[in-house]
């Protein structure tokens, strides 16, 4: 079916940088002189997108320190910690995100550290969201830097196809915001976050369902979402080691052998993914945990440490307007067991205070003379920062006393006030 039978009038190429249409077989602008072109002949009929920051954090600290912009970036800290992520300099060394902090190093030891700052990473994020709440209500957020979009029926409210709304939105972001992203457009989410991949960074890629199969072919059943290691090795077991393989496979004896997960992959494989965009999805948790460089079993020490943790999750709470309900102590042991502790508090918070409290007083019940590599503290069940409880009287004077430490801060700076448990002085804080 021609793209003209899709959508009478709409081109099947353009240019990214002036969004001229242009013939199919076109390999620069004839406009701008520019090789950026978008091209594919079902382009005016693709309306679903999913846009993914480059390199995000990385990016966002280029963009504030141009003394770094050409270097490689490492957004991590302390030589037991891990990489929180890396720019794609760091990436042609072998850095990658989750690696050890010394390894990384090793790879690259030229790059520059940064300490990561989630709150200043989640008002960029929220800029870049309401940018995209601009272009459609169908907005459906996966992290901070990503998210799918629905653009079917905006033609009309842009002028212009989805396809061209999507590549001034690319503009617009690297300009107004100094940071790029990188489109996926398709028929469907699973498509479209594959196409995302294809062209990063700056990329702008676009595929459709009669492709699906053959380039899905040669990849590996893990590639899949929803498809980690042990689900992998079972298909595997099984004879299922690509997708070319599933492709090939009955629905009804996959359905079988995996139930309703064998469907679903069947589907997949093919490039059938019949999910809708849902625009209220958001964040699930806000959460901060930091690797000591040596190991701790001191409860005071501990102690100061998950206040200063506490007070970043209550600003990313406060930076996105949300509130939780259920407070999270993370707690890794020098051995690399994992303690997890969760209590479920009556009305959401985003104090400070009340997560501190909370996570001190399931902490207190963890110190056994066992040592820790890591502490961290998190907020889930959120909502809207409008529900937050700080009704009672103890909790609006907490409410009070937070918010004008915050407008202090931002006047001044994070070292402007220091709570008592945070000051670095020769008293230790109360056991």
């Amino acid at each position: 079916m021609s793209a003209e039978a899709l959508a009478p009038g709409g081109p099947d190429c353009f240019c990214r940088d002036c969004l001229a249409d242009l013939d199919i077989a076109a390999r620069r602008c004839s406009a701008c002189g520019s090789p950026r072109l978008v091209r594919h002949a079902a382009l005016p009929a693709l309306t679903l997108a999913h846009i993914d920051c480059d390199a995000f954090y990385a990016t966002v600290e280029k963009r504030d320190n141009p003394a770094i912009a050409d270097r490689p970036v490492i957004i991590g800290g302390g030589k037991r910690g891990v990489v929180s992520a890396a720019c794609y300099i760091a990436r042609t060394y072998g850095v990658r995100s989750a690696m050890p902090m010394f390894k990384a190093l090793a790879l690259c030891p030229q790059a520059a550290v940064v300490r990561p700052d989630m709150a200043k990473y989640v008002r960029v994020g929220r800029e870049v969201r309401h940018a995209m709440q601009a272009l459609t209500p169908l907005v459906e957020p996966l992290s901070i830097d990503e998210a799918f979009l629905d653009l079917a029926g905006t033609e009309r409210v842009h002028g212009m196809i989805p396809a061209k709304v999507l590549a001034r939105f690319a503009q617009q972001v690297e300009r107004d915001i100094g940071i790029t992203v990188s489109v996926g457009l398709s028929c469907n989410k699973f498509l479209a976050k594959i196409a995302s991949d294809l062209d990063k960074p700056r990329g702008f890629a676009a595929l459709d369902q009669d492709e699906a199969c053959a380039m899905l072919a040669d990849r590996p059943v893990g590639f899949i979402f929803g498809v980690g290691p042990a689900t992998a090795e079972r298909l595997s077991q099984r004879g299922f080691r690509k997708i070319g393989d599933l492709q090939r496979a009955d629905q009804i004896e996959l359905m079988k052998q995996f139930g309703a997960e064998g469907q679903r992959l069947w589907r997949l494989a093919r490039g059938i993914d019949d999910r809708k965009v849902v625009p209220d999805r958001g964040a699930k948790t806000i959460s901060n945990e930091t690797t000591f460089d040596t190991d701790i079993r001191d409860f005071a020490t501990l102690e100061k440490i998950l206040w200063r943790l506490s007070e970043k999750v209550s600003s990313r709470l406060k930076s996105g307007d949300l509130a939780g309900s259920t407070v999270t102590l993370k707690l890794k042991t020098a051995d690399f067991r994992q303690r997890t502790r969760s209590q479920t508090i009556h009305a959401p918070t985003q104090l400070a205070a009340k997560i501190f409290a909370i996570s001190r007083e399931m902490l207190a019940k963890e110190i056994d003379g066992t040592a820790f590599r890591l502490i961290g503290t998190g907020v889930s069940a959120l909502q809207p920062g409008s529900q937050a409880g700080d009704t009672d009287m103890i909790d609006a004077r907490s409410a009070h006393a937070e918010r004008a430490i915050d407008d202090l801060r931002k006047k001044f700076g994070d070292a402007a006030v220091i709570r008592g448990i945070a000051y670095e002085g020769p008293d230790k804080p109360r056991q």
